[in-house]
């Protein structure tokens, strides 16, 4: 495991190095290629991802807040709201939801473009593979998976005051809003970026390795996959535990 998390770590460090010594160079295909994976990632993930959103805010956070609301402690809604829908449960749910949709895909797509030469060929015309297939993942991915959160946060809050809607409960919407509102803080929002970011850049870099790092048969795309899986799943909860301790250092 420590071995593979080094060869993890220095493929992503190329991945950063091409990104910085070729910034200029092929920005169109880039750029197109990236869109590309925004389209698939993002656009593609929006009536999903929005169904998704809407029925965990009802189930999640109506029932948080009729809950509260029955001990009487609305002095503490906002920052419920904050703690299950901003920090944990739309990063999360995003990052997992693109990582099925899109990541299992993108290393059938390289594997099989490894195992049929592909690869090789785009090497032999002088393009480097790390340029040209995986930095536009990388991008595309971390910007969908950012997008997507925040369309996922929409989502769940308002499905959370449909249930309290639906519950006749005397929280208007302005004070539901003025509740989440108070108990966010500037740090919460460039985190979020951070968290969001850092989840889609490893399930590019992660997905494109288990694709391009080696040699393979037709045969062994299944398994390739599978460890891809497996591998994004154990960095995110990873990354998710840093920074929850970022979140728990900015509240002493």
């Amino acid at each position: 495991m420590f071995r593979m998390f080094l060869r993890l770590l220095a493929f992503g460090l190329i991945v950063l190095g091409t990104g910085v010594t070729k910034i200029g160079k092929g920005r169109a295909v880039v750029r197109g290629a990236a869109m590309e994976q925004i389209r698939r990632a993002g656009v593609g993930l929006l009536p999903f991802v929005g169904l998704l959103s809407f029925v965990a805010g009802f189930a999640i956070l109506g029932q948080s807040v009729v809950l509260l609301r029955q001990f009487g402690a609305e002095d503490v809604l906002g920052t419920v709201m904050v703690v299950v829908v901003f920090r944990e449960l739309a990063p999360v749910a995003t990052a997992l939801v693109v990582l099925l949709r899109v990541g299992t895909g993108t290393v059938v797509e390289l594997a099989t473009m490894r195992a049929t030469g592909e690869v090789e060929a785009l090497e032999a015309l002088s393009i480097d593979p790390v340029h040209y297939l995986v930095l536009p993942r990388v991008i595309g991915l971390a910007v969908s998976v950012f997008c997507l959160t925040v369309y996922f946060m929409i989502g769940a809050l308002a499905g959370g005051y449909l249930f309290c809607f639906l519950e006749q409960l005397p929280l208007t919407m302005l004070d539901y809003l003025n509740q989440l509102a108070k108990a966010l803080v500037w740090q919460d929002f460039l985190l979020l970026m951070l968290k969001t970011g850092g989840f889609g850049a490893a399930i590019a870099v992660l997905t494109c390795y288990q694709g391009l790092s080696k040699p393979l048969r037709l045969d062994q795309v299944p398994l390739a996959t599978t460890q891809a899986v497996t591998h994004c799943l154990l960095f995110c909860l990873g990354l998710d535990v840093v920074f929850l301790g970022f979140y728990l250092l900015g509240e002493l």
